[in-house]
């Protein structure tokens, strides 16, 4: 008995032993895990800070390139200044092409000054014949000039008078040249699908030279050149390459200095205020653009053979036919070369 339980007490030492043993080595394994992590040496920790300074780098690359972007944009912003031709609206449209003739004869020439002159001496020029063979109104200018701005209005109310404008195209002058962004339409063809005006007396023929929105040097894009025949014309009747520059029938022409008004009419109005104001022959605006209007409604008479009649034939054009016919245009482009030194004196005091 007594051995049985000397055998029992040396067992539960023994067990107790093993206990304590299984208590250190969890103790040890615990103190082992819980040592502090060492920060990585040697090769593995430069490549984190390569990594470090790759981050900044891109980072500082897209910077610069988010500051250059907006550089660019800014001053490309600054260069427009002019927007790009847009439609006009279908109230737009025919309030400029449908003035009432009341209106245009209440007006006459409203003292303004013939935007064409006879050409004296042409009988040597052969006469100007369009696409379809009906005699040419020839329109030189570019959209970047604020005379050939304020000239298209009263073209496009003369023009009205013989035929059709099926669409027409809204734009300014430079806003950096003088009579800063004058409200205007364009007559550059490749806006327009295909023939923009229609008539049974006249062929209407237009080129812009020029845009209206300079580069980066300052020079506006090329649109339109002149053909062979048409700059040949240039030569003859315009030798300084004044515009605008109109030639109605290689009878009547002219050039330079806005031809019949300043575009400072226009100063301060959009195209729909100009356009709505066409019937008030209150409107200063409105009496010089008709008042031009008229002066090349009455050359184009001249050379349709007074045709049509319902416009041709009334007293107020025919009054303004005998103006025409006193005032003569020499075929070297004298009074034009006159015309160009008034213009470039006019646009230095302006500047």
């Amino acid at each position: 008995m007594a051995k049985s339980k000397q055998q029992s007490a040396a067992q539960r030492r023994e067990k107790q032993r093993q206990q304590r043993q299984q208590r250190q080595q969890r103790l040890e394994g615990v103190q082992t895990t819980s040592q502090p992590v060492k920060r990585p040496s040697g090769p593995r920790m430069r490549r984190r800070g390569w990594d470090q300074r790759y981050m900044v780098g891109i980072v500082l690359l897209l910077l610069a390139v988010v500051i250059v972007a907006y550089i660019f944009l800014s001053r490309l912003s600054s260069q427009a200044g002019a927007p790009a031709p847009t439609p006009v609206s279908s109230q737009v449209l025919h309030a400029v092409t449908h003035v009432d003739p009341n209106i245009l004869a209440a007006v006459g020439t409203d003292s303004v000054q013939s935007p064409v002159k006879l050409v004296s001496g042409s009988g040597s020029l052969p006469p100007l014949t369009g696409p379809t063979g009906k005699p040419e109104f020839l329109y030189v200018g570019a959209e970047y000039c604020p005379y050939c701005a304020a000239e298209r209005w009263s073209m496009v109310v003369a023009l009205s008078r013989f035929g059709t404008f099926s669409q027409l195209y809204q734009t300014t002058s430079s806003a950096s040249d003088v009579y800063p962004s004058t409200p205007t339409f364009s007559f550059y063809s490749k806006l327009y699908k295909g023939p923009f005006y229609t008539s049974q007396y006249i062929d209407f023929v237009a080129v812009e030279e020029l845009g209206n929105v300079p580069d980066s040097s300052g020079n506006y894009p090329t649109l339109q050149t002149p053909t062979t025949q048409q700059q040949q014309l240039l030569s003859t009747l315009d030798p300084t390459g004044n515009i605008p520059f109109v030639d109605i029938g290689n009878k009547f022409a002219g050039a330079g200095l806005g031809q019949g008004f300043s575009p400072q009419d226009l100063a301060n109005m959009q195209v729909s205020d100009i356009a709505n104001n066409l019937s008030k022959t209150s409107s200063t605006a409105t009496q010089h653009i008709l008042g031009t209007a008229n002066y090349l409604t009455a050359a184009i008479c001249n050379v349709t053979q007074q045709q049509p009649a319902s416009v041709c034939s009334t007293s107020a054009i025919q009054k303004i036919e005998q103006t025409l016919n006193k005032s003569a245009l020499n075929a070297n482009g004298t009074q034009i070369a006159l015309a160009v030194s008034l213009e470039a004196a006019l646009r230095r005091e302006m500047l």
